[in-house]
């Protein structure tokens, strides 16, 4: 199958992180590929890459990128795919990342998700996918549902739990 969705790293020092996104992708049964990518290191490549996406079949970019976070906005100003960054806790606590990746300029946009984030980021193109896909769409729905089970149970269980307090 072709993959619909892309995942790159600026490093694969970010897979911790961005393996995330493979594992929801895993779950919805959604085709991608993975790779490692630099604006410095490797610019001919991400522009390549950026400018071939829509052509082979990818939907939806996940772009993870740390420090020098400038991967995400390269790969969205040479691509109409929706690009979404996922800001790595590299340096600064993330906080260089974040604010790199959420300062595109006006027609250049990133959505961005919480750092190291990549789970999100998943879920997020899965939603984006999902608006042509009806049937992907019942299983984010399943998903969602699954979600709020989770915290019910939990709101059961601890309700189950009694404190004894002493005066």
């Amino acid at each position: 199958m072709k993959p619909r969705v892309s995942i790159i790293m600026g490093s694969t020092s970010d897979l911790p992180v961005m393996k995330e996104a493979a594992e929801i992708l895993n779950e919805f049964q959604i085709p991608f590929e993975i790779n490692a990518l630099s604006a410095h290191r490797t610019p001919d490549e991400v522009e390549v890459f950026a400018k071939s996406a829509y052509n082979r079949g990818i939907r939806v970019i996940i772009a993870g990128a740390g420090m020098a976070a400038h991967l995400c906005g390269v790969i969205a100003a040479m691509t109409t795919v929706p690009v979404i960054g996922v800001p790595i806790k590299a340096s600064l606590d993330g906080l260089d990342s974040l604010l790199a990746i959420v300062q595109m300029p006006p027609g250049i946009p990133v959505a961005t998700v919480a750092i190291n984030g990549a789970r999100n980021a998943g879920i997020l193109a899965v939603q984006m996918l999902a608006t042509g896909d009806e049937a992907l769409q019942m299983k984010l729905i399943a998903f969602k549902e699954d979600l709020k089970k989770k915290i019910v149970k939990a709101n059961e269980e601890l309700n189950s739990v009694r404190y004894e307090y002493k005066v």
